[in-house]
């Protein structure tokens, strides 16, 4: 599976400015064909906004990921607000949600709480044959939520606006994610600045061994993985070193 993550300065609360920014991205990017899978950041059509009217998708908005998708045959991963839910959403080729995931840790800070509902539940969804798991930004810093479903997961798709300042954080953490779990993760951030923080983008996806498969650095547009991304080299690191199979399934004591 060849995967494309899409990075850019996202015009604030504007819907219809974002969706002509990713429409103009993809049909100016040469290796468009060759895309399977589009990954774009956190509340992809608005930015990190707790305004939550310019924050929701409405049926116009999902229908333009879905019309996007079906005219350029590739599944698309993307981000906004649906019933009070900071969501990631993917569409495969035919415009069809395959997954809506809801983010579970909100971020404080933000006072992100105040605006949106808590996510409840993880889950796992089927894209090109690979087992893939969603997350949401602030999630990244807590392993237990990658640990929980490891075992039947090839992917790890993270959508984030994660600031400049904490950017060594983000590309730490993915890589981290990906090395402790033995999957694949995409990571997909924005760039420019908004009303209060700039942000780096720093786009990347690791393989299962850590290693770096693409690196948007700081470029606005779509950065396409060199290699295929496929199941073979989840399956071969995990059966070289199987040490996942040593995990307690009951934590220890606490220390007294």
């Amino acid at each position: 599976m060849k995967i494309a993550v899409c990075q850019f300065d996202m015009v604030w609360e504007d819907r219809k400015a974002n969706q002509a920014k990713i429409a103009e991205m993809l049909e100016k990017c040469p290796e468009k064909n060759a895309i399977d899978w589009l990954v774009l950041p956190e509340m992809t059509l608005s930015a990190f906004s707790m305004n939550v009217p310019a924050a929701t998708l409405d049926d116009s908005d999902t229908a333009f990921f879905s019309g996007l998708a079906k005219k350029h045959s590739l599944n698309i991963s993307y981000g906004g607000v649906q019933d009070g839910y900071n969501n990631l959403i993917t569409v495969d080729k035919t415009g069809k949600t395959v997954s809506s995931y809801s983010k579970i840790h909100l971020y404080s800070f933000a006072d992100e709480a105040k605006h949106y509902k808590y996510g409840q539940k993880q889950h796992t969804f089927q894209l090109e044959g690979m087992n893939v798991t969603p997350a949401i930004c602030f999630d990244l810093r807590f392993p237990y939520l990658f640990w929980n479903t490891a075992a039947q997961t090839d992917i790890f798709v993270v959508i984030a606006s994660w600031p400049a300042q904490r950017a060594e954080h983000w590309m730490t953490m993915l890589r981290a994610r990906a090395e402790e779990n033995q999957c694949y993760i995409v990571g997909v951030n924005r760039t420019g600045k908004d009303h209060f923080l700039p942000y780096s983008g720093n786009s990347m996806i690791f393989d299962p061994l850590g290693k770096i498969v693409a690196d948007a650095k700081s470029d606005e547009g779509i950065t396409v993985a060199q290699i295929d991304v496929n199941k073979e080299l989840v399956t071969k690191t995990r059966t070289r070193f199987p040490f996942m199979n040593d995990r307690q399934k009951t934590p220890p004591p606490p220390f007294r």
